[in-house]
């Protein structure tokens, strides 16, 4: 499926590339979808040129070259996750394991985001086959994962690096996710995991409800629906004090930046993950910054670290009730409609997470 122009997904036909000794090609069997799809389905991140989205595969090697097999550790008929970014590995910001930031490529060589003019074409997950770059970064999947719940590495290692690694989240601290969507969920599974002495986890209307009582089995100690109470207040309550963490998951809104910034403790941490979808920014006290003297991060990517740690973690009882969280798969003839729905374009329930099966 291409991404043709904004809200024109449409089917094509591309031919397979006759793979080298540095490059590979991925069977794809499941794509996971996140709030990134959707903005890049209504143009708030379109980028001028046709593309074929997706930027969570997992799926089998078709076909991999001989010096690529030595490099990524894998042979024909091995299943794989696929990181979005790709990395050189020499760069200085390589060296470093930043690899979202390699200088050689960074978003501009981003999975699900090059335009599909750029031979071989097939740079995205909604298709049946992607072709794997030689640097393309790729981590081994146990054969009995199931590979639709494996396209959860991707939020849950966002959850890990977002919640754990970025605010350095430490055993009993207090921390704020707000949010509850399958990022949100996996910050809170993982702050939980990492020893928070209370997570709080917040959420906005009866759309929110059910992933709210998710939350709570994903380690969160309270939930709150801001429509219907102020989550400082609600903090104060069930913690005792303000959050050493607060974690903003959300997108669109616009409220969301005031109320993580009045969440956070004097000297506590205050992370924006992913990307917003808006500029509003009401309630939002710059001033508060300055006199709490907060540390405010920005949080775009993970690493392979994070990546493989939510691999490690996928199979294991802590993440059950994410694994088994309400999902909707979808073949590709289906994915437009997937997509407004989980962005609330449609009248039906969102699910927690989407995920396109481009062989259903």
């Amino acid at each position: 499926m291409v991404l043709e122009a904004p809200r024109r997904l449409t089917p094509a036909e591309l031919r397979l590339p006759e793979i080298g000794d540095d490059d590979g090609l991925l069977r794809v069997e499941a794509c996971g979808l996140c709030g990134t799809d959707h903005e890049q389905y209504t143009g708030e991140l379109f980028g001028g040129f046709p593309f074929i989205p997706g930027h969570e595969s997992v799926g089998v090697i078709e076909a991999v070259g001989e010096r690529a097999a030595q490099r990524w550790t894998v042979k024909v008929g091995d299943r794989v996750a696929v990181a979005p970014f790709q990395a050189c590995r020499t760069c200085s910001t390589c060296r470093r394991g930043m690899y979202r930031a390699c200088r050689a490529h960074g978003l501009k060589d981003m999975y699900g985001f090059v335009d599909v003019g750029r031979e071989p074409g097939l740079w995205g997950g909604y298709a049946q086959y992607q072709y794997l770059a030689p640097d393309s970064v790729v981590l081994p999947v146990p054969q009995d994962l199931d590979p639709v719940v494996t396209t959860l590495f991707n939020p849950l290692g966002a959850g890990i690096r977002w919640g754990v690694t970025v605010p350095g989240t430490r055993e009993g601290d207090v921390v704020a996710v707000m949010g509850p969507g399958i990022r949100g969920l996996s910050v809170t599974l993982a702050a939980s995991r990492a020893g928070a002495g209370h997570v709080m986890a917040t959420g906005r209307g009866e759309r929110d409800a059910d992933r709210l009582a998710l939350a709570l089995k994903l380690g969160a100690a309270c939930v709150v629906d801001v429509d219907k109470e102020d989550p400082v207040a609600a903090l104060k309550r069930s913690a005792g004090r303000l959050a050493d963490v607060v974690v903003d998951v959300t997108a669109k809104a616009p409220g969301a930046l005031g109320q993580a910034i009045a969440l956070a403790r004097p000297g506590g941490t205050v992370v924006l993950a992913g990307t917003r979808g808006t500029t509003d920014t009401p309630g939002f006290v710059p001033d508060l910054i300055v006199l709490k003297e907060l540390r405010v991060l920005g949080a775009l990517g993970v690493e392979v670290g994070e990546y493989q740690a939510a691999l490690d973690l996928l199979p294991t009882p802590e993440a059950a009730a994410l694994t088994n969280a309400p999902r909707r798969t979808v073949g590709l003839a289906d994915a437009e409609d997937l997509l407004l729905t989980m962005a609330g374009e449609r009248t039906s329930v969102p699910p927690v997470h989407g995920v396109i099966d481009p062989w259903k």
